[in-house]
């Protein structure tokens, strides 16, 4: 080993090592801390929902009841609405369509209600979004990864057959879309709708962990479980939900401290990533939230110190691993943060505030410093505090995983309409991204570049993937992952998962130019059809991912 690589590799040691020290203390070094970007001080529309679409750009809406916004429709366009609740006829966009390749956004025309609706994306690329408020609350809206003016949103009425507000919306792997729970609605259906059955399924579950009027289990958190089921987190409280038969596998010990982590307490929670090259266990983890009388105490200008503590717990095939939740803390108490994947298999914690709740001008003490968790890491060693935003981002704020690895960052609006005066957190209408620290210029000669691929990954068939990376260290060090991109509000990334898929060889082509060859994934169930982002990553970092189609043989 020369004497530059050795000097690098310390570096690098040197870094890794650093211990956690209290947010206020931190000095940004150089990027290692990660830093921010503002893209857009304005886009005319606070992002309260974004999902990142397979063409690289971001479909971002809010609500269209609260009057104009910022942005005005093109060609004198309007939306007329007999059953608004706040104005009928409005010329200004209540949604966006961001270009992540030229920093430019346009208008988008919506025209129902979309306030605290969900979404989830078909096999095909498709954005399909569900519910939301009033005259929304029963449609399901449609948008395709198109170009050119004439993209935009279709919408179809009256097509959910249940009232869907704070539901959760996650893709299954024969293609349909669950859509699970809401306000006072303690069930669930599909789209497309079940051909047997034009009804929805009962989950008394739901009603179970609802705390009275300020329920404390919608949106609830859903993952897809490699054996098919769902796992389901509403309140303290989780299940496993054969969603086929109708029937509750099993219930999961509450996490502890019983205090609830889903709106309006507003925790998050994440997948962590599935691994095919060990035995297949899937990991949840819950972060944050706020204590159960937060929400009514605000009414009295009381601002609870929100929740710092985290929960795993393994969910096994054969329930053999299965254990109770083990608990950590955060650096800091935090509420309304986002949770993300990294494509290096980190998890960000993002936006949010340390006292109160989610709702209207309800928390106090926003938390501007992102974490970063390092779930393989030693315990008491897998926090890093990074650099701060200059913007709080509160209630009604999103993040979401761009290809280059970075995290694209709106919203704020704690307020009934859009208030830029007089109010101590404003509204806020801008975007900004955050690079995280395997984006430092101390890491590009470990950054791979990928050079070829196959756009097409069959299940359980091998691919190959050819890579450039200026100092290559050992072949051990090198992964293949592929990641869904999320469907992103109030705190929780619907559908996100990452999958590392299961490695064959790796061989060199030329001088700094590697082959990596590897197996699809193994079943429709660990990586439900469509499209997903895949990273090389080599030494913890990752390269820019590129846009891959996972496809099943049996149906084409």
């Amino acid at each position: 080993m020369d004497k530059e690589t050795i000097i690098f590799l310390l570096l690098l040691t040197f870094i890794s090592l650093q211990p956690l020290v209290a947010s206020q203390m931190l000095v940004s070094r150089s990027g290692i801390e990660g830093e921010w970007r503002l893209l857009h001080e304005s886009i005319g529309v606070s992002a309260m929902h974004m999902q990142l679409l397979r063409n690289n750009k971001v479909v971002i809406f809010d609500r269209t009841d609260f009057g104009r916004s910022n942005l005005s429709l093109p060609g004198g366009r309007c939306r007329y609405d007999s059953h608004d609740l706040v104005i009928r006829e409005d010329c200004s966009a209540h949604s966006v369509l961001y270009d992540v390749g030229s920093n430019t956004f346009r208008p988008l025309m919506v025209q129902t209600d979309t306030w605290c609706s969900s979404g989830a994306v078909l096999p095909d690329g498709t954005l399909v979004q569900t519910g939301g408020y009033n005259d929304g609350d029963h449609i399901i809206r449609t948008l395709a990864p198109c170009t050119g003016e004439n993209c935009d949103w279709v919408e179809f009425p009256r097509t959910l057959i249940q009232r869907r507000w704070y539901s959760t919306d996650h893709i299954l792997p024969d293609a349909r879309i669950i859509v699970i729970g809401g306000r006072n609605q303690h069930n669930y259906e599909f789209y497309p709708k079940n051909p047997s059955s034009f009804s929805a399924f009962w989950l008394q579950f739901l009603s179970d962990t609802r705390d009275g009027d300020n329920e404390n289990n919608l949106y609830a958190f859903v993952f897809l479980l490699p054996d098919g089921n769902l796992f389901i987190f509403a309140n303290t409280r989780a299940i496993i939900l054969d969603y086929k038969k109708n029937e509750v596998v099993r219930e999961l010990p509450s996490i502890p401290g019983n205090e609830p982590r889903n709106y309006p307490s507003t925790g998050s929670a994440v997948l962590l990533p599935l691994d095919e090259n060990s035995p297949m266990q899937a990991e949840i983890m819950v972060c944050g939230g706020a204590p159960r009388r937060a929400f009514g105490l605000t009414d009295y200008g009381v601002y609870m110190t929100a929740l710092s503590s985290c929960g795993r717990i393994t969910i096994s095939d054969d329930h053999v691993n299965d254990g109770s939740w083990k608990m950590e803390q955060m650096p800091t108490p935090r509420v309304m943060s986002d949770m993300l994947i990294l494509p290096n298999g980190d998890i960000i914690l993002i936006n949010g505030a340390a006292r109160g709740t989610a709702g209207w001008e309800n928390a106090r003490n926003p938390v501007t410093r992102p974490v970063i968790y390092r779930p393989n890491r030693a315990e008491n060693n897998r926090f890093s505090v990074m650099e701060a935003s200059l913007k709080p981002r509160l209630y009604h704020s999103t993040a979401i995983l761009l290809t280059d690895g970075r995290v694209l960052v709106g919203g704020s609006n704690p307020h009934k309409f859009y208030n830029f005066t007089g109010v101590e957190f404003p509204t806020d209408l801008s975007l900004e991204a955050f690079s995280p620290p395997y984006l430092a210029p101390e890491y590009a000669p470990l950054k791979p570049t990928v050079l070829s691929i196959d756009e097409i990954l069959i299940y359980k068939q091998p691919f190959s993937v050819t890579f450039t990376v200026p100092k290559f260290l050992k072949m051990g060090i090198v992964s293949v992952r592929i990641v869904a991109p999320s469907f992103t509000t109030h705190s929780f990334s619907m559908n996100q998962r990452m999958v590392v898929l299961k490695s064959i060889a790796i061989s060199t082509v030329s001088d700094n130019t590697y082959r990596f060859t590897a197996f699809g994934p193994s079943t429709k169930e660990i990586a439900p059809p469509g499209y997903y982002m895949l990273f090389v990553v080599h030494a913890g970092i990752p390269s820019s991912g590129v846009w891959v189609q996972i496809q099943d043989l049996s149906v084409y």
